[in-house]
């Protein structure tokens, strides 16, 4: 069995399709069905149940898919330290939760220093990219009030304040309970937040809206659709103009984290080091302009 084999194979299970895994990969479909077939007779057994919506591992299938993630991670890896030079270059995948406000300053900050490097940003909740961290699908994130994990290095860059946001300036217990409130999807920081910090207050069965932008969140705030709970610094501009009102609430709830992620066991590439090396500066500056 080949390497490319194994990429082939990963491509069709990540796509849930032969079709689709051959056409993110540039190949005709009747190569990557044939070589599936080849890795099928290799192993003697099914790695693919086809159907008519596109194919599903197997048992034996999801066995083959942590065997070649670890593998063609473990190549990259060597890939990336032979590729190495004084001068980082190429890519690093970056996760980020959506309500970073001081994102583009770090990023700024790398590419002045290191311009030769591609930055590719991928926004999702907490929960899922930490999953993504641990699965080496991306070499960084940053994450709000991230639980600490063996297997994964943290830097925590700057603590923020939680607030309650509405459209009106009072908002009382019966608000809570009639208004929708405004969130993430599941496995966002601020979400789970607010979520406990209802139900000590008694609210058990809020309404829950899902939204995909921080800035569609804000929009329906201010449309007086519902409330939500969001980091202070991402609405000072609407706190000042009066196109919003906050509340506070408790520091237990409201006092969260801002950290930059990484899987411990990953190769740590120069390119990579010097990022981690930029949050770290970008730590100490923010230290620095409090003091």
């Amino acid at each position: 069995m080949e390497l490319k084999d194994l990429r082939i194979f990963q491509s069709v299970a990540g796509a849930g399709s032969i079709s689709r895994g051959a056409k993110a990969l540039n190949f005709v479909q009747s190569h990557v069905t044939a070589r599936i077939k080849a890795m099928e007779i290799e192993l003697d057994t099914k790695l693919f149940l086809r159907h008519s919506r596109g194919t599903t591992l197997t048992a034996e299938g999801r066995k083959l898919e942590v065997y070649a993630r670890q593998i063609l991670s473990l190549m990259d890896d060597m890939e990336k330290d032979f590729s190495d030079n004084d001068s980082p270059s190429g890519s690093l995948n970056i996760g980020t939760v959506e309500t970073i406000v001081k994102l583009p300053d770090i990023l700024s900050m790398f590419q002045r220093h290191y311009g030769g490097v591609s930055l590719s940003l991928t926004s999702d909740v907490t929960a899922n990219i930490t999953a993504q961290i641990l699965d080496r699908q991306l070499d960084g994130a940053f994450v709000a009030d991230f639980e600490p994990n063996p297997k994964i290095s943290r830097i925590e860059i700057f603590r923020e304040t939680l607030t309650l946001v509405s459209s009106e300036p009072e908002i009382s217990l019966d608000d809570l309970k009639r208004k929708p409130m405004l969130v993430f999807k599941k496995g966002c920081s601020y979400r789970e937040n607010l979520e406990r910090w209802l139900m000590d207050e008694g609210v058990m069965h809020a309404k829950v809206m899902e939204f995909g932008t921080l800035e569609t969140i804000i929009g329906s705030i201010r449309s007086g659709l519902g409330i939500s709970l969001v980091p202070k610094s991402t609405i000072q501009p609407l706190i000042q103009s009066g196109e919003v009102h906050v509340h506070d609430i408790p520091e237990e709830y409201s006092n969260i984290s801002t950290d930059f992620i990484w899987n411990k066991e990953a190769y740590l590439t120069r390119t990579m080091d010097k990022f981690i090396q930029t949050v770290q500066a970008f730590k100490v500056q923010e230290e620095r302009g409090r003091v």
